[in-house]
């Protein structure tokens, strides 16, 4: 086990008319799993492949604890990749694919069965040793690649978006069954997804990427509630932060007639444009007496224990839809008008410009 350290690390591909990742500092910590999270091309990919040496690095360095492998071999760099695409080989059992890398590496077949039904018994993968991967399901195709990687003791993980051939409810099984034997292993874990909320509910830390470039790297939570710019509150969140054009007005933000609360560090620093952020959670419904922004409900989710509203206000400078989010039983119905308000805690406040955070 190891920490991971990109410093300055660049790739730019052969024709590009810019790197696709200009030049990353990053450092995961020894046994955390690190996810590199963004939308599709923002470079989330190139960074793990070149960490695992299937990209080359034009500029800077990467280092797996104190050793440059910058320029080593993939094999020489003691990681295991764990693909989208599960990359096992057909005609083999479930238990030669997961010794298949032990083999090539000259590891006794006494210790090779050893690893093996030890990996076996922590994926739940014993009873399907002599199975072919075809008749195995996705999500147990899954744990095969998971225990292929496990048998060779690395000292980091990759993994490029493993879950992304699921379906959703094996998705949300087989993320919890990673995110609790990575933390069983104490293994070092790179984890590329383009999905916030597998971001969110499995990373100790999230780094989120935008065109090459690191946004924020911080804790699920952190990220959550103090986004350092427009593009990380716009990305974590399901369903997203409400995100409103308004204008500063004697310290508060101004939404045509209405004017949105916000927190004093905020106030004094907000001048001309600026964006209101509110998570949909943080409206509340008052009557229209109390001066609420006014929403005209256009769906209502219904999800049992709660639901979310959705729905576009008149007033001048507010985005199309507003999102809130109320009680499983509030009635709220489709084609009337809501009131919502807030409090300044629950308000963020970005310069429209620049996209910087404003709030403290």
């Amino acid at each position: 086990m190891a920490t991971v350290t990109f410093k300055k690390a660049q790739r730019w591909f052969p024709g590009a008319d810019k790197p696709t990742v200009p030049g990353i500092d990053l450092e995961i910590r020894d046994g955390e799993l690190m996810v590199l999270v963004g939308p599709s091309g923002c470079g989330k990919s190139t960074t793990l492949r070149m960490l695992a040496g299937l990209e080359e690095v034009n500029e800077g360095k990467i280092f797996i604890g104190d050793k440059d492998v910058t320029d080593l071999p993939p094999k020489d760099r003691d990681i295991a990749m764990v693909f989208q695409n599960y990359a096992l080989y057909p005609h083999m059992s479930v238990a030669d694919n997961m010794g298949f890398a032990l083999k090539m590496a000259k590891v006794s077949p006494e210790e090779r069965k050893r690893r093996v039904a030890e990996a076996a018994e922590i994926l739940g993968l014993t009873e399907f040793l002599d199975r072919k991967p075809k008749a195995l399901s996705g999500g147990q195709r899954q744990r095969v690649a998971m225990g292929r990687a496990i048998v060779r003791s690395p000292q980091v993980f990759c993994m490029d978006e493993p879950l992304s051939n699921l379906d959703a409810k094996m998705r949300v099984h087989t993320r919890t069954d990673i995110a609790k034997l990575q933390a069983d292993l104490g293994v070092t874990t790179v984890y590329v997804t383009h999905d916030q909320v597998e971001a969110m509910t499995m990373g100790d830390r999230v780094a989120v990427m935008k065109d090459g470039d690191l946004q924020q790297v911080d804790t699920p939570l952190n990220l959550y509630d103090k986004p350092v710019n427009l593009f990380v509150a716009g990305f974590i969140g399901s369903p997203q932060m409400n995100l409103i054009k308004a204008t500063a007005n004697n310290g508060q933000a101004q939404i045509g007639h209405y004017q949105v609360p916000v927190d004093p560090t905020a106030a004094k620093r907000m001048e001309g444009n600026i964006t209101v952020g509110v998570r949909p959670e943080s409206w509340r419904i008052v009557s229209a007496e109390d001066g609420g922004l006014p929403v005209k409900v256009t769906v209502v989710e219904e999800l049992g224990s709660d639901g979310f509203v959705y729905g576009t206000s008149d007033v001048e400078g507010t985005p199309n839809h507003i999102i809130v989010r109320v009680a499983g039983r509030d009635t709220v119905h489709k084609g009337e008008t809501i009131y919502v308000t807030t409090d300044p805690q629950n308000v963020h406040v970005f310069d429209t410009d620049t996209g910087a955070r404003l709030s403290e």
